[in-house]
């Protein structure tokens, strides 16, 4: 398959599991940075080879063997990030970028052959889930948005659900990473800013970063 349609069929499975984003060609043609058109397009033509359901003014979804095709592009995805990370020590937002290209180019040879090499890790870096050989992907029930957890309970950083570099920069240079520990101090739901406590450090983040953080309680102790 051509790399516009693994990138598409990848962008409406991603769109599906982030609650509150929409699979409408418009809305996937903003996230792959392409034209209404263009994605209506796109859609239509996934639709003739049975991998996404499609039907005019309404969400696109995937068939079986679309998800399939999306969770397999995923698994190479999150490895690749994975190995750059552990071999060659590559910031979060550079693994990402560079995984994004390396994806398309990846047989499933070589995909077990990373896999293998690491461990058959079951998470990245960032702390997305990798799907297995056979389409499993670990739920993540447990872990909640920063930007909902309850003032005066201990936190762990389970994930960090972005790809912008000025986002990771931040984080970097806030200790913010994955199996870090943090208090939430207080909710300002008024005004929608979160504020923390990680290595002593009082933080205020607002909704824009807290809804990127999911977190999983650790104790019921502040």
């Amino acid at each position: 398959m051509s790399i516009a349609t693994e990138n598409f069929v990848k962008a409406i499975y991603q769109s599906e599991q982030d609650k509150g984003h929409g699979t409408r060609p418009g809305s996937i043609a903003k996230a792959l940075g392409i034209t209404n058109a263009a994605a209506t397009d796109m859609a239509r033509k996934l639709a003739e080879k049975k991998l996404i359901h499609y039907e005019k003014y309404r969400e696109l979804r995937l068939t079986s063997e679309g998800k399939k095709m999306a969770l397999n592009i995923i698994r190479k995805h999150r490895l690749w990030e994975t190995f750059l990370h552990k071999t060659f020590n590559m910031s979060l937002h550079e693994i990402h970028r560079e995984a994004e290209l390396l994806e398309h180019q990846t047989s499933e040879f070589l995909a077990e052959k990373i896999s293998a090499f690491l461990g058959n890790p079951e998470f990245d870096p960032h702390g997305d889930p990798i799907p297995s050989t056979d389409g499993n992907v670990s739920s993540g029930k447990e872990h909640i948005l920063l930007s909902r957890a309850e003032p005066g309970h201990n936190y762990e950083i389970k994930r960090l659900s972005a790809s912008d570099q000025e986002f990771f920069k931040f984080c970097n240079n806030n200790n913010i990473t994955v199996g870090s520990s943090l208090t939430v101090e207080n909710q300002y739901s008024k005004n929608k800013i979160t504020e923390i406590n990680i290595n002593n450090i009082k933080l205020l983040l607002n909704a824009e970063l807290s809804n990127l953080i999911y977190v999983k309680q650790i104790n019921n102790n502040k």
